[in-house]
């Protein structure tokens, strides 16, 4: 990097570190109200990322954005999510439109690729300076309204930027988190996938054809995801001890996981894997110890991110991001409030994020999995359900007593199964002590 007096530098209101959902709607939004946004994002658009999956809870945001008529152009129609049952049909579906609160009645499966590249080409339209090939490479804060953050373009140029302040979506680099030393792996679940995208895979039939299909194995658990021209998402969310396994080639290893869910692999016997490439990411779950200070905050995964079988990454990001816009503006204004905004919305967030944990730390585990495959609508408790899983996790008063209620219905079912479930729970707590960093960029091709 050039000495710093040699380089040309730029001013701006807000700085956005990373073109994904979060950062992208938080450059959306920030242009609208007039400030000068500089939007900077390290690779080129469209470029891969997993989590095709959407809640209903993202369309709100998705309107607020002016955008939802392009998702819906491009997205595979999502009426709700499956889980494998004992009963006739082998699953049980739970379809978004009976939620107990006023969460929209689907959702979308969009290529991320494709998704991602539309928002930021919205942030673009929307007045945001948005670049691509643009790497964030140092960032110092010499004053609360003053951070600078030296950029290296992927054809060599150095610049730096002077910004009143800074938004990071950086994803899971995590850039800030990082360099304050705030990331903290999570000491209470661990995870790492192997995925692919195939044709051929059977589709459910009939209306519940765009359904994310969730089944359980006894390393983790599987997806499918279907998603535009009849391409389905494969991957399963293994422990880290499982994966430690591998041998040979990835997408050997792939296609005998899937074998171990008979059921799933009865879908996959004429599917194909398209592109010949597997991926492997590992060390899934992590927060930080602040979500912001004076002149910066975190957003999405740039916080924390948990395991993504409910698929709450995307939304949790992009509600996030319009919250955090909130305080950047208020801020900007009336520094005098901007801590007491902060703390209220890292309040809220993980209270959100907590209420997902506590399903996500419990899934694999015999009481959640005899709930979910013989659910019961006592009290309007699989609707609770459905509300979390439809993203209503934090302002409807009905789906937080719903939850609440299954909570202690879960504590008296743990209760009379303590032995299994004391053992998964130790042996849950022992592989999040495991380290496995498996990268999120293809290890191999098939």
């Amino acid at each position: 990097m050039q000495d710093r007096k040699d380089v040309a530098t730029e001013q701006c209101d807000v700085a956005v570190i990373g073109g994904g959902p979060g950062g992208s709607t938080a450059a959306t939004l920030l242009a609208r109200r007039g400030y000068k946004v500089i939007a900077l994002e390290k690779a080129h658009h469209p470029r891969f990322h997993i989590g095709e999956s959407l809640l209903p809870m993202n369309l709100p945001v998705l309107e607020r954005l002016g955008v939802l008529d392009k998702v819906r152009a491009m997205g595979v129609f999502k009426p709700g999510a499956d889980f494998e049952a004992d009963n006739e049909r082998g699953y049980n579906t739970y379809a978004f439109s009976r939620a107990i609160g006023d969460s929209p009645p689907h959702a979308y499966q969009v290529w991320r690729q494709d998704f991602d590249k539309m928002l930021y080409d919205h942030a673009r339209e929307s007045g945001a300076e948005a670049r691509e090939g643009h790497e964030v490479v140092q960032v110092e804060q010499k004053g609360l309204r003053d951070t600078r953050l030296d950029v290296r373009t992927d054809d060599g140029r150095s610049y730096t930027i002077q910004a009143r302040y800074v938004v990071d979506a950086s994803g899971r680099d995590a850039l800030l988190s990082s360099r304050k030393k705030l990331r903290r792996k999570n000491d209470q679940h661990q995870s790492a996938a192997i995925f692919g995208h195939f044709r051929g895979a059977e589709a459910r039939p009939g209306e519940d054809a765009g359904c994310i299909s969730i089944y359980c194995f006894d390393h983790g658990w599987m997806w499918m995801i279907p998603l535009p021209d009849g391409v389905m998402s494969v991957g399963a969310v293994c422990r880290p001890e499982y994966l430690k396994q591998r041998k040979g080639r990835t997408v050997e290893f792939l296609l005998d996981t899937l074998k171990q869910s008979p059921a799933m692999w009865q879908r996959m016997q004429h599917a194909e894997l398209i592109d010949d490439e597997v991926r492997v990411t590992g060390n899934y779950s992590y927060d930080s110890k602040q979500m912001g200070g004076p002149g910066w905050i975190l957003v999405g995964d740039a916080f924390a991110f948990l395991d993504p079988v409910f698929s709450s990454g995307v939304y949790l990001a992009m509600s996030g991001a319009e919250k955090a816009v909130e305080i950047v503006d208020r801020a900007l204004r009336d520094p005098a409030c901007e801590m007491s905004l902060m703390r209220a919305l890292e309040k809220r967030q993980r209270a959100g994020m907590a209420r997902f944990s506590f399903f996500i730390y419990r899934f694999n585990g015999p009481v959640m999995q005899q709930m979910f495959r013989q659910p019961r609508n006592t009290w309007q408790l699989e609707q609770g359900v459905i509300s979390m899983l439809a993203g209503d996790l934090f302002d409807t008063p009905l789906v937080l007593r719903k939850l609440r209620l299954f909570k202690l219905v879960y504590v008296v079912s743990m209760l009379r199964e303590w032995r299994r479930s004391r053992a998964e729970r130790k042996y849950r707590l022992a592989q999040a002590r495991l380290q496995f960093t498996g990268g999120t960029t293809p290890l191999d091709k098939a």
